[in-house]
């Protein structure tokens, strides 16, 4: 069940020119299981959703909020933030959190700032020790939107069923990593894609896409998670 809670706001900083890290610290403890999602409460109209970047055993919610000048959706959030000392919470929703009782491979693939979804299942999947091989793919349009690029490969030195594999769309020419779309070089990489559990995030259009091919490519349709599928 989902739950309502207040919560300090502890810091806004940004990552990037789009991309700003929020920290809170919940005022009782929150319950959510790694990969769902809260809403921000402006008002009982206005509710915003983002999705979790923190592990469920964080001391601090982290929210990774991708907005430019003229998005005023994640703007609006960011603002009634940055004036609320403390703000509502509505907490543990969502449907493609990790499935504990799998064992099958895991795919983590993130486009942009859905990496913040992925974020929170690869940390808890570090905090609790699973020995399950994980493939995190991350693609980004250019390489400065690798925010967390040492963070990531920091968790992949010290896993070794970890790997780490960002993806760029536009490189420059000093790139020596993977280029193009991120969904196609998981399907680069793996020849089929019917051993895995698969966790997504990013755009909708790039995750409809995705799991199209995905299917195509051997994966089964049942183990595919993505909270953008309740929505397309």
């Amino acid at each position: 069940m989902p739950q309502t809670i207040l919560a300090e706001v502890v810091s806004i900083e940004a990552a990037t020119d789009i991309v700003n890290i929020v920290k809170l610290k919940p005022l009782i403890p929150a319950e959510f299981k790694a990969g769902q999602y809260l809403q921000i409460v402006l008002s009982e109209e206005d509710k915003r959703v983002f999705s979790i970047a923190s592990a469920p055993n964080a001391e601090l919610i982290e929210l990774h909020i991708g907005a430019g000048p003229d998005d005023s959706y994640p703007r609006g959030a960011l603002d009634h933030m940055s004036v609320n000392r403390e703000i509502i919470l509505e907490i543990g929703l969502g449907d493609a959190f990790l499935q504990h009782e799998s064992e099958r491979p895991i795919i983590l693939m993130a486009g942009g700032t859905g990496f913040s979804y992925t974020k929170s299942i690869a940390d808890h999947l570090a905090h609790i020790k699973s020995t399950i091989p994980v493939l995190f793919y991350w693609g980004v349009g250019d390489e400065s939107a690798l925010y967390a690029k040492s963070e990531i490969e920091a968790v992949a030195a010290s896993h070794a069923n970890f790997t780490f594999i960002p993806v760029v769309e536009n490189p420059t020419s000093s790139w020596k990593g993977k280029t193009g779309y991120v969904h196609k070089a998981v399907m680069d990489d793996i020849t089929s894609l019917e051993a895995y559990d698969i966790y997504l995030a990013g755009p909708f259009k790039m995750a409809g896409i995705a799991r199209e091919d995905f299917i195509k490519h051997g994966a089964i349709k049942q183990h595919i998670y993505a909270d953008a599928f309740a929505f397309i």
